[in-house]
C-alpha cells in the first residue's frame, strides 16, 4: 500500500492533487492545511531513501551560506518595514497579529516562538513550499526558466492565502515576500538551506520586535509620509 502510494506520489502531476486536497483540512484547523502537505512531503522524502537534493537541499550549510542569508533578511526587513508595510497597511488596512500578540513582554512565550518559527515556519514552510510544491511544479511545468518563474507566482500566491488569517494585508505582504524568496530560490536551486535561513533571520527579527513591543516606530512614521 506504501509502495503504492509513493509510486503515485512520484507522478509529476501528484502535486497539483496535493495542493488542491490540502486546503480541504483547512475547515478542521488552518495548521492541518500545513501539516498535512508536511507530511506527505517527508513521506517521499522518505520513500526516496531519504534524497534531499530531490528537494533542493544539495549543499551544506557554510559560514558564507550564513552570512549572506543574514544580509538578505535584514535588507528585506527594512525594503518591507519602510516601504512596502506602510503602502499596504494605508491601502489595506493593518495586519492582523492577534495569534502572536500575547509575546509582547513575555520571554518564555517568546522563546517557545521562536523555537516554533525556525523549525516549522522556516524550515518546515520553505521545505514544503519552495522544496516540493514549487520544485515539483517548475519541473511538471517543463523545468524551463518560465516554468520556475510561473510555478514561483502559483506558489507564492497560495503561500499568500495561506496567511489569511493575517487579514488582506497579510496575505498580500506574504505574497510579495514569497515571490521574493522564491526569486532567490530560482536562482539558488540546490540550496533550499539558504532560504530557510533568510526565512528564520526575518521572521526572527519581526518577533524579537513584537516582544520589545518596537515593531510600530518606522511603519507609523512612513505612513505618515503617504
Amino acid at each position: 500500500m506504501k509502495t503504492k502510494l509513493y509510486n503515485y506520489l512520484n507522478k509529476p502531476y501528484a502535486v497539483v492533487f496535493i495542493m488542491f486536497i490540502a486546503p480541504i483540512f483547512g475547515f478542521i484547523d488552518r495548521n492541518f492545511v500545513f501539516f498535512f502537505g508536511l507530511g506527505v512531503t517527508f513521506l517521499i522524502l522518505k520513500e526516496s531513501k531519504f534524497d534531499w537534493a530531490r528537494f533542493g537541499i544539495g549543499q551544506k550549510i557554510t559560514e558564507k551560506t550564513v552570512l549572506k542569508s543574514l544580509l538578505i533578511a535584514i535588507a528585506l526587513f527594512i525594503v518591507f518595514s519602510i516601504f512596502i508595510d506602510p503602502l499596504l497597511q494605508t491601502w489595506l488596512g493593518d495586519y492582523d497579529l492577534s495569534s502572536i500578540e500575547d509575546i509582547r513582554g513575555n520571554l518564555v512565550g517568546y522563546i517557545v516562538l521562536m523555537v516554533i518559527i525556525w523549525i516549522f515556519a522556516a524550515f518546515g514552510e520553505e521545505f514544503l513550499f519552495r522544496g516540493y510544491y514549487m520544485k515539483a511544479l517548475a519541473e511538471l511545468l517543463g523545468n524551463n526558466n518560465k516554468a520556475w518563474l510561473l510555478s514561483a507566482i502559483i506558489t507564492s500566491l497560495y503561500f499568500g492565502i495561506s496567511h489569511i488569517y493575517q487579514g488582506l494585508t497579510g496575505v498580500v505582504a506574504v505574497f510579495l515576500w514569497s515571490f521574493t524568496i522564491s526569486l532567490i530560490f530560482n536562482k539558488n536551486r540546490n540550496n533550499l538551506l539558504l532560504l530557510v535561513l533568510i526565512h528564520g533571520f526575518y521572521d526572527s527579527i519581526g518577533i524579537t520586535l513584537i516582544f520589545l513591543n518596537m515593531d510600530f516606530g518606522i511603519s507609523e512614521w512612513v505612513q505618515q509620509l503617504f
